[in-house]
């Protein structure tokens, strides 16, 4: 990987004056002085430091907004009308969630992206994997000029892949060592809708490289050593995925909290290289925190994503190589979609079946694949099957059944069903697992329910936004009157998902509406 055409990440690249500052609490959010942009080189910075900290007068809070250019949080001075409707608000709100192209800077941890680009809000200043397919589903259904940033972002993320071998987490250094979601399939088939499936061809050789980074280590897989890198053999040979970081310290953007969660976990017999390994893993799932990742559901310290096999991960890289099969159809490569792809699909068809399905709760679940057993937990991640496709019809009744008596709540779909304080946690719901949860149960014909979950969400997105002016990272589904919150900072505005979601959402109810109508004037 290419990673020397970039500084080094911050922690790293700063040294002691990272750490000062970090357990100093200089900044009350420890991202903030990781997206910092040094005003001297690095090395010159951190001589200065060392030259200066020792000094009776020395204030490390002033040296370092002396010599550090602080961000701002994006779109946060934004006046919003709220007279105009949420379409109106979102479609205006583009421009200012839009990045330029970037330029190198030195010290600066963003990694530079040849094309503009929307990022989420808020402290979220850079492009984020999985949430731009959910952006892009909004600028889809806006004007020309930003379903052009789709074709943009997707040659952004073609370029991180050819440059890095994957695609990370998000444009900073601080984000090279761990991916996301694999939505770029998805993508990929997004701009296909728009631009024809030549499209395919288009990203063939990035797709190709994405399925080898998450495939990486497959060969090396025996009965002794089941487990390489984010590659899991189970019993049968069964080939499945887990999420994966192999970085042992604390992520640079949260260290000082990861610092002080050593201090719990340490008594409850938990390394700290271990901790960070499932800490790091759990943020390459998106879902972090949640209690789905404790082994007791309840307590972070006791985090555990690395030895889980979760369900939409599996569901996800099926749709990847179904992709891949489809790619090699559109470029002429018969054999290797017959040959190498078919079996490969058919296989983790099977697997997603004997591994995740539960008769007993009929639901989806994740899987220990350390204790060889599926995890207790109940998530929205149990709808991805229905999403793909990949549930059997009396399957996907019972998910239904589950998801209309407990996940559904007065603004939306609830993310789980434990109550922690995570924000990926009862009573928190988010615009991605909305999107998946809708197109899952309509694609199995379950549209009432479908259409009342989105007609809910949408209708506390459009509350929130009349009292607050502000489209939210997630929202309080339980109860819209109190204020959502939980995690390792604040709920931030913005914000690039729940616009995204909300568009097509309501492109989608407006058309059925209209429907309606017609069918109405026909009967009379």
């Amino acid at each position: 990987m290419a990673t020397a055409l970039f500084p080094q990440s911050p922690d790293i690249l700063f040294g002691n004056l990272f750490r000062d500052v970090q357990l100093g609490h200089v900044f009350a959010d420890s991202k903030t002085f990781v997206d910092c942009v040094p005003k001297l080189s690095p090395t010159d910075l951190v001589t200065l430091y060392e030259s200066e900290k020792s000094k009776p007068d020395f204030d490390l809070s002033t040296f370092v907004h002396a010599y550090f250019m602080v961000p701002q949080k994006l779109a946060d001075d934004y006046v919003s009308d709220t007279t105009v409707s949420t379409t109106e608000h979102i479609n205006r709100l583009w421009d200012r969630l839009t990045r330029p192209e970037d330029a190198h800077v030195e010290g600066s941890s963003r990694v530079p992206l040849p094309h503009p680009y929307v990022v989420p809000g808020g402290r979220f200043r850079e492009i984020f994997y999985w949430d731009s397919y959910f952006t892009m589903l909004g600028l889809k259904e806006s004007s020309e000029v930003h379903v052009k940033l789709i074709r943009g972002m997707l040659d952004n993320f073609a370029y991180l892949i050819d440059t890095f071998g994957f695609i990370p987490n998000g444009n900073r250094t601080y984000f090279l060592s761990r991916s996301q979601p694999p939505y770029f399939a998805l993508m990929v088939n997004l701009l296909a809708q728009i631009d024809g499936k030549d499209i395919l061809k288009t990203f063939a050789p990035q797709l190709r490289r994405e399925y080898e980074f998450w495939m990486d280590g497959q060969p090396k897989l025996t009965d002794a050593n089941p487990v390489s890198k984010r590659v899991v053999r189970l019993s049968g040979n069964q080939i499945l995925n887990r999420y994966w970081d192999d970085t042992p310290t604390p992520r640079p953007e949260a260290y000082r909290q990861e610092i002080e969660l050593t201090e719990e976990a340490t008594p409850l017999g938990v390394q700290p290289e271990a901790l960070y390994n499932h800490i790091r893993a759990a943020c390459e799932s998106g879902w972090d925190f949640s209690s789905r990742w404790f082994t007791d559901q309840r307590t972070m310290a006791l985090i555990d994503t690395a030895n889980t096999i979760p369900v939409d991960l599996n569901c996800l890289l099926w749709q990847l190589e179904v992709t891949l099969h489809n790619t090699a159809l559109q470029t002429g490569a018969w054999k290797m979609a017959y040959d190498d792809y078919d079996p490969v699909i058919k296989a983790r068809e099977k697997a997603i079946q004997q591994t995740f399905w539960n008769e007993e709760t009929g639901f989806f679940h994740d899987y220990d694949f350390v204790k060889g057993v599926q995890t207790e937990a109940l998530t929205l991640a149990g709808a991805f099957p229905l999403f793909f496709k990949l549930a059997t019809p009396e399957q996907a009744s019972r998910v239904h059944d589950r998801l209309k008596a407990d996940f559904l709540q007065a603004g939306g779909w609830v993310t789980t069903l434990s109550q922690t304080g995570q924000q990926w946690d009862w009573p928190n719901g988010w615009a991605p697992l909305q999107w998946v949860v809708y197109q899952g149960l309509r694609n199995y014909g379950f549209a009432e329910t479908a259409n009342e979950g989105r007609d809910r969400w949408l209708a506390l997105n459009d509350k929130v936004f009349r009292a607050t002016g502000k489209m939210m990272e997630k929202y309080n589904v339980v109860d819209a009157a109190l204020t959502t919150g939980g995690g390792e900072y604040p709920n931030q505005d913005g914000f690039g998902w729940t616009n995204g979601v909300y568009l097509a959402m309501d492109k989608e109810r407006k058309s059925e509406r209209v429907k309606e109508r017609k069918s109405e004037r026909v009967k009379e």
